[in-house]
């Protein structure tokens, strides 16, 4: 078969999740509905913990946090997407190919840390709380923001660097709608060995890891819960872990669920259907989860919503006035 190195390319093709074209105005509105929804929601969370001093906590601290970077989780892939949909061109520079790889693999390793951190917060919270707010203080806070950030953009540029080492075969059509890692690996006709194994040992240390993590902290809470004498501090302790163990249940089941997929069917375009639910649909109901069963974040909502609605007439009042 013959080799060819990358650089003699200028564009990969991202195949998307349909190449029937009656489905694709179907598929732009159904993507660009969930983006902006997701957008909109996760932005709505970061204003609405801003705005209110009360929510001024390492528990929102870190949720807010999370709804940032699920805005900009969904942001590497979904925009290129519609775009290529919209102009009907289906290309994507190598350059951009491996940018959009970075920063996905940023963003999905941040996700992933920020649950364990949320976990962990919510285990001293439960476990240790006459010593919570001495354990989190805003120093631990900011490291445990900034070391994941580290790990995770050190992680990206690990995996882009190795995969750069790779020759591609004169076939560079990725049956994703992103430049996807795995697919990228398969799609070379050099040895992929080492980045097979960059790329396993990476999901056990910065996948597993954590969840790992997250379990130890739960067992450790439900032990701490358990001992609770009192019915309505069993419930009080038990309502403050049920959004986050919500989105954790959500993430790791719709990931494994990829995985199962992929190894059980070797369609391309069943993998990347499946890939929709941990890209799109996780970072799209988090908001929803967090305000849906937490009645600070409602109020906050509340509040800040009805600031804007109230502030909106009289600003425009002021401006013609004047």
């Amino acid at each position: 078969m013959e080799l060819r190195n990358v650089t003699e390319f200028s564009e990969f093709f991202l195949l998307g999740l349909s190449e029937e074209a009656e489905l694709q105005p179907l598929i732009f509105g159904l993507f660009l509905s969930m983006y902006l929804i997701t957008v909109l929601g996760n932005l709505l969370i970061i204003l609405a913990v801003s705005s209110d001093s009360h929510l001024y906590t390492p528990m929102y601290f870190f949720l807010s946090n999370l709804s940032l970077v699920d805005i900009c989780f969904t942001s590497t892939t979904i925009p290129k997407m519609l775009w290529n949909i919209q102009k009907q061109n289906r290309a994507i520079t190598y350059e951009g190919c491996i940018t959009q790889m970075y920063f996905f693999l940023l963003f999905a390793g941040l996700d992933n840390f920020l649950l364990t951190v949320m976990a962990y917060d919510r285990f001293v919270a439960i476990c240790h709380a006459l010593h919570y707010m001495v354990i989190m203080n805003p120093r631990l806070c900011g490291l445990l923001v900034l070391v994941p950030w580290i790990i995770s953009a050190l992680h990206s540029l690990l995996q882009c660097l190795v995969l750069l080492q790779l020759s591609f075969c004169p076939e560079l059509e990725i049956p994703h709608f992103f430049c996807e890692l795995n697919q990228m690996i398969h799609l070379a006709c050099s040895d992929n060995f080492l980045n097979n194994m960059v790329m396993y040992f990476g999901a056990v240390l910065l996948g597993g890891g954590p969840f790992v993590c997250i379990l130890y902290s739960y067992s450790k809470i439900v032990s701490s819960i358990c001992r609770m004498q009192s019915a309505q501090g069993k419930y009080k302790a038990f309502s403050t872990c049920v959004s986050h163990l919500s989105v954790v249940s959500f993430f790791y089941g719709t990931g494994v669920g990829v995985y199962l997929s992929s190894a059980v069917t070797q369609s391309s375009y069943s993998n990347a259907t499946t890939s929709v639910m941990y890209t799109v649909l996780t970072p799209m109901l988090n908001p929803f989860i967090y305000s849906l069963r937490n009645k600070d974040i409602k109020r906050a909502l509340k509040r800040f919503l009805g600031m804007v609605v109230i502030k909106g007439p009289v600003v425009l009042w002021l401006k013609n006035f004047t």
